[in-house]
């Protein structure tokens, strides 16, 4: 069967979407777990697998075409370890590190919170690395995504009214399932947007400890205070 020149294009294109998508979410999650501690590749797949859900079927076909290119722009760094050889081939396993422009690159990806930070992928890699991301960016980023699901949320209810009558009693269950996921994230961002606003304004604008703590300190010293007295 032939194929013509254009089926063939947009397929490539295709693929080449899917690619660089997949790529986009797998290079800040290699330098966010680079940024933690050095790590060889079989050590990088296993904490993939582990930390980032979305990638359980995470292939070395896929992990070591991502070192590569990291490492060619210069983000990564890769050496072998001294006394640490595979059982298999007995070659010297490459242990891996963020270089200085690495770090720096790593720091803006961290800092971004447009709404590439908010899609599903995107996000999930995202919160992660929210140890490593400064407060106001994570609030922007939580925001932002619950704006997101809200949005998918009456998209969903909406269809669910119009099309209920229509569907079979599993259909319309599945419907309803991922009607109730997408209701309890939001509750979910809700918890965690209150948590971000909280800790915010515990802290005062110079810094020091959180207005509560300081507040159970100076009621604290009083009570001692009192004790003295009496």
């Amino acid at each position: 069967m032939r194929v013509d020149a254009g089926t063939r294009c947009r397929h490539d294109e295709r693929e080449e979407g899917q690619v660089r998508g997949r790529s986009d979410v797998l290079e800040p999650a290699i330098l966010g777990l680079l940024a933690e501690s050095p790590m060889h590749g079989y050590e990088l797949r296993k904490r993939l697998n582990l930390v980032l859900g979305s990638f359980r079927a995470l292939s070395y076909g896929s992990l070591y075409p991502c070192l590569k290119g990291l490492a060619e722009r210069g983000w990564i760094v890769g050496t072998d370890a001294p006394g640490d050889r595979a059982v298999v081939t007995k070659r010297a396993r490459i242990v891996y590190q963020l270089t200085a422009d690495g770090k720096e690159h790593l720091q803006q990806v961290l800092s971004s919170s447009g709404p590439a930070a908010w899609e599903d992928e995107n996000f999930d890699v995202r919160f992660a690395f929210f140890g490593q991301t400064d407060a106001e960016t994570r609030l922007r980023i939580l925001e932002g995504r619950r704006t997101r699901l809200t949005e998918r949320l009456e998209t969903f209810r909406q269809s669910f009214a119009r099309t209920r009558e229509r569907m079979d009693e599993y259909t319309l269950e599945l419907q309803r399932h991922g009607l109730e996921q997408v209701e309890r994230e939001v509750r979910w961002l809700d918890d965690l947007i209150d948590n971000e606003r909280g800790v915010r304004r515990a802290r005062p604008e110079g810094g020091g400890r959180p207005a509560a703590a300081a507040d159970d300190a100076e009621g604290t010293s009083e009570a001692r205070n009192e004790k003295e007295r009496g």
